[in-house]
């Protein structure tokens, strides 16, 4: 982290270990956190972290930024800033954790752990080079990447631990099996998926979307395994009913209980040992991602005794495809299934999911977006 990016004589990125540090900034703001929240919107909030593109020689350009703004009033907001070269969101949010668990009790609760992706089949052929994972990735390796240059808005609900219970027991009456049953990813995601649907004016079926899953657990990896560790995997909208939640939830279910140990084995394996991934450079490509962060241990992170988070967010630039669905957990006294629900799309779109039936059935609780949305006529 505190080194800084290089090519070797291949063309490959590497790391060049020194001690040339993070940049920090620091900034201050008026009145105090709290108003701040009242009033705050995507642009806004992007403004609390500070961040400089990869310039074309990048020896000395800083692969990590922390700003710190102290509110006036009271308050302090953390905001960290990398690039995806080197992290995962889960990563960066232990960083975090382990600089206020310095900061708070002089030691790492859980320390990094650097060391390659296991390859299980090292030395074998015997992966299936054409499984889903593996063709969703083999397609967007040829697929030109869709960069939105309309202006986007970012929209924050918050879901109650019941909101999401209740939504979870509705999907349970369609279920065959406990093994099909959503969990509360999967019931927000096909919420969103339908909704979106709807926003961006879909006939027939609905969209296209990328899910987005954190796989340590699944390699069984040590928690503080650092790097990326993120794996994409496509739920195809066509023949899907937008007007049939369980329909769309149990499409995410099958595409989820198939990024398991041997599917993501297999696609690390092809990764190694075919050369056409190096021009990736993301992989939802023109298709909406939903990204599970529900493993973001984002309320334990204190600094000091009786100060706990107040508001976490997360984004990830530039907008591509379609548009972002990220799904995080809440603070530890709204409920174990409590969850909040970072939505990005361009403005008309935004007000079409603010307004939709669906969403506002639950009542959720709105942090961020409304204030901000233009009316329409």
């Amino acid at each position: 982290m505190t080194g800084r990016l290089k090519r070797n004589n291949l063309g490959h990125w590497m790391i060049k270990c020194n001690d040339a540090g993070v940049r920090m900034v620091e900034a201050r703001a008026n009145g105090s956190v709290e108003e701040w929240l009242q009033h705050a919107d995507r642009e806004k909030e992007l403004k609390l972290v500070h961040w400089q593109a990869m310039p074309h020689k990048p020896c000395f350009w800083s692969t990590f930024y922390v700003q710190l703004t102290e509110f006036v009033e009271g308050g302090l907001a953390v905001g960290l800033s990398c690039t995806h070269l080197l992290v995962d969101p889960i990563c960066a949010t232990l960083f975090i954790k382990a600089w206020a668990d310095t900061t708070l009790i002089g030691k790492i609760i859980f320390p990094p752990v650097f060391h390659p992706l296991p390859r299980w089949r090292l030395g074998s052929t015997n992966f299936k080079p054409y499984n889903d994972l593996i063709n969703h990735y083999r397609y967007h390796t040829y697929e030109p990447t869709a960069v939105s240059e309309l202006k986007h808005v970012t929209l924050t609900f918050a879901f109650t631990d019941s909101m999401v219970r209740t939504r979870m027991a509705a999907a349970r009456t369609t279920c065959t099996s406990d093994d099909s049953i959503p969990s509360p990813f999967e019931t927000l995601a096909e919420l969103f998926c339908v909704s979106l649907s709807k926003a961006k004016g879909e006939r027939q079926g609905l969209i296209d979307m990328s899910i987005c899953l954190d796989v340590r657990k699944v390699l069984n990896l040590d928690k503080g395994y650092f790097g990326n560790c993120m794996v994409c995997n496509m739920v195809n909208g066509e023949g899907l009913h937008k007007n049939k939640l369980s329909d769309a939830a149990m499409a995410i279910v099958e595409v989820v209980g198939k990024m398991d140990t041997e599917g993501v084995s297999d696609l690390i394996e092809w990764l190694q040992t075919n050369k056409d991934h190096q021009a990736l450079s993301v992989m939802n490509g023109c298709d909406l991602i939903c990204v599970n962060l529900d493993c973001m241990e984002l309320y334990s992170i204190v600094f000091e005794d009786g100060f706990d988070p107040f508001r976490v967010s997360c984004y990830i630039e530039q907008v591509i495809g379609l548009g972002q669905v990220f799904i995080l957990p809440s603070s530890d006294g709204e409920g174990p299934l409590s969850r909040m629900v970072m939505v990005t799309l361009d403005q008309d779109e935004a007000i079409g999911v603010f307004k939709d039936s669906l969403i506002l059935s639950f009542s959720p609780t709105v942090l961020i977006g409304p204030t901000e949305l233009p009316r329409p006529f």
